[in-house]
């Protein structure tokens, strides 16, 4: 016989970051190789700035930068979550546009971490990615 155990409370539902389009088109214009140091200074609460800064620090070679960068990225997708009534757990959708600038600050930051040895933090950026949305972590990891 067979015993499962269900979660009874469930899953918490999962959390989308609102949409903010001024930053969006700051940074579409941005890219691919424009100033995106300057979308980060116009708009310092806008995680997908600061992916974008830690994955070109990542390509350059300095991951000291990447970690730097990417460690704003994910704190400050952190506080937008929890206004958005994340309680430190539960899906944050890699599906849902808006969510992508603090999941690929997550993942830059476990590479970064990785980069300049510091594995402990690399596994759990690892593991709350997945945490996050499995689909994020196998796209992000390519």
């Amino acid at each position: 016989m067979t015993v499962s155990h269900h979660n009874l409370l469930g899953e918490p539902p999962a959390t989308l970051l609102p949409e903010e389009p001024e930053a969006d088109k700051a940074l579409d214009a941005a890219l691919p190789d424009g100033d995106v140091s300057a979308v980060a200074a116009d708009f310092p609460s806008y995680s997908a700035a600061w992916a974008e800064l830690a994955t070109r620090a990542l390509t350059a070679g300095d991951p000291v930068a990447a970690y730097a960068y990417a460690r704003t990225g994910y704190h400050r997708g952190l506080d937008q979550l929890r206004r958005a009534g994340w309680k430190g757990h539960g899906p944050v959708p890699w599906s849902h546009l808006p969510n992508r600038g603090f999941l690929r600050s997550l993942h830059a930051l476990g590479q970064a971490a990785s980069e300049i040895g510091e594995s402990d933090e690399a596994a759990r950026c690892a593991t709350f990615l997945r945490d996050c949305d499995p689909s994020a972590a196998d796209a992000l990891d390519g």
